[in-house]
């Protein structure tokens, strides 16, 4: 009798979030069912209507009020799945996975896919003091730690002592086809007013969405008619809001909440702006090339700096601070031709099959050191 497929566990704290919800999301889409029996934990939801995820992945809502608090029942879970692999998607709740690791069948395999540079995450003061010390000891756990970028996992190799062999560098997956088709029915207007910036994501320190406010307040008066879309909710929502109002931003700052999917935006938009002060490489990035957009980005990490540097279409500030942005994106507004997109062809190997493949690879490649 041949052997069963193997029981492969993703989990993500919840559906309809941000990157790496999405990445984990195209994962469970897009694995082989012939070749796995595909489950996918959802931490923080009790319900997943709406989900669009396949019928043969078996979902599974736990319904814990935080990642924090869920332990037991994600404990329950792979008592009963009994998964053969388990990969997780967020660090704070790789640290869960971690820590329980040692309760789940002795057979198990995990990998977690870190989704930040760890060593600014830490310096950026935003984290307990403590999360260091888990990610050193927890960390060591994982059969495979993936990152998006290989400056990614030379950060961790040198943050956290691991050997490269425990590292991993995997391409996200982001569905160009989805994007790209979206924007063949949807195209550019022609002409329109503006210009009009976008920005992604969670409204955090982090993603540097102050900076923005004040780069945008420092060319408002060079550039007329200038607007911002800001697509993502979180902590600092208030008072980013305060900081427009104070900045006589008011009429011109829109903040549209959490947008599923983001590329609706794109058809308006004059440019994408990545702010962050510090980012792994961030799918809302990769989502605005596949479509095409004009981009101006801060340097948040190497990997970031490695993908855009004398790209075509691409104006990388040359420093993390709001004087640079608002310069790079002078710079941008004043070469751009109304509705101009670009190719940015190094989008191609974050293909969804192609990205799909590599970590199907890598859990082949775990799971035949750890046979069953």
């Amino acid at each position: 009798m041949p052997n069963p497929r193997p029981r492969i566990l993703l989990l993500i704290p919840h559906l309809g979030g941000g990157g790496a919800e999405r990445v984990v999301s195209l994962l469970a889409r897009g694995l082989d069912q012939e070749k796995y029996e595909l489950h996918l934990g959802v931490v923080t939801q009790t319900e997943t209507t709406g989900a669009e995820l396949p019928s043969w992945v078996r979902v599974h809502a736990l319904g814990a009020p935080r990642v924090r608090a869920g332990a037991f029942k994600l404990l329950g879970l792979v008592r009963r799945v009994k998964p053969d692999l388990i990969l997780s998607g967020m660090f704070h709740l790789n640290f869960l996975v971690l820590l329980l690791r040692p309760f789940f069948p002795r057979r198990t395999c995990v990998l977690v896919r870190q989704n930040g540079t760890v060593s600014a995450m830490l310096d950026s003061g935003g984290l307990p003091r403590y999360t260091r010390l888990l990610y050193r000891l927890l960390y060591r756990r994982a059969d495979r730690v993936i990152c998006q970028t290989r400056s990614m996992a030379d950060d961790i190799a040198g943050e956290l002592g691991l050997p490269q062999s425990q590292l991993a560098v995997l391409p996200n997956p982001v569905d160009l086809e989805e994007i790209r088709n979206f924007i063949g029915e949807n195209p550019v207007p022609w002409p329109a007013p503006g210009p009009h910036l976008l920005a992604v994501g969670r409204l955090s320190s982090e993603k540097g969405f102050d900076l923005l406010l004040q780069a945008l307040a420092l060319i408002l008066g060079q550039v007329p008619g200038v607007s911002l879309l800001i697509a993502g909710a979180g902590p600092e929502e208030a008072r980013l809001k305060a900081q427009c109002q104070a900045s006589g931003l008011d009429t011109a700052v829109r903040f549209a909440g959490q947008i599923t999917r983001p590329w609706t935006s794109f058809p308006n938009a004059t440019l994408f702006v990545l702010a962050s002060r510090h980012e792994g490489l961030p799918n809302a990035l990769l989502e605005a090339a596949a479509g095409g957009l004009p981009i101006v980005a801060l340097p948040a990490s190497g990997g970031v700096v490695e993908l855009l540097r004398n790209q075509p279409g691409v104006w990388l500030a040359p420093e993390v601070s709001a004087e640079a942005l608002a310069a790079s994106l002078l710079a941008a507004l004043g070469s751009l031709r109304s509705g101009e997109r670009f190719t940015h062809s190094f989008m191609e190997e974050f293909r969804t099959d192609r990205a799909i493949h590599a970590y199907e690879e890598l859990i082949d490649r775990t799971l035949q050191e750890n046979p069953r």
